[in-house]
């Protein structure tokens, strides 16, 4: 098992079919991007992943940007493939992404995630997130 940052040079189409498919998994009618644009240099994302016989079983996205309150990580697109859950993939790929937040000297990260994701929120609670008092708003532009 591997567990890494994506880099550009790693995208072939095989790893754009296998994280589209694992993307597919987050469900919902979510739009992807694909990754030549999502890993743009103007694009702070780091993209953890974990492969596994050169199968890309897990991914996670941070992306970090710079605020008058701080520089901050923001979280998002966390999924493990449902034939490898409960192994720690999850745990593992968080983990590299605070690595990644920790090297960036970010003063805050954050995620979001639904109620009824009760593993996930397990996860992050393990990992030392809280819950934060606000509320999250969102305005689809297209």
């Amino acid at each position: 098992m591997k567990i890494d940052i994506l880099k550009k040079t790693d995208i072939d189409s095989s790893v754009q079919t296998q994280i589209s498919e694992l993307f597919k998994q987050l469900g919902g009618n979510k739009k992807q991007i694909g990754l030549n644009e999502l890993l743009d240099e103007k694009n702070q994302i780091s993209l953890a992943y974990c492969s596994e016989n050169n199968e890309i079983i897990g991914i996670a996205l941070m992306c970090t940007y710079n605020v008058i309150s701080g520089k901050k990580g923001w979280i998002e697109d966390v999924v493990v493939n449902i034939n490898h859950r409960g192994k720690g993939i999850g745990r593992k790929m968080m983990n590299k992404l605070l690595e990644v937040g920790s090297e960036k000297e970010l003063s805050e990260i954050l995620l979001f995630t639904e109620d009824h994701r009760t593993p996930a929120i397990n996860l992050y609670s393990d990992l030392g997130f809280k819950v934060k008092e606000s509320r999250i708003y969102t305005r689809k532009t297209k």
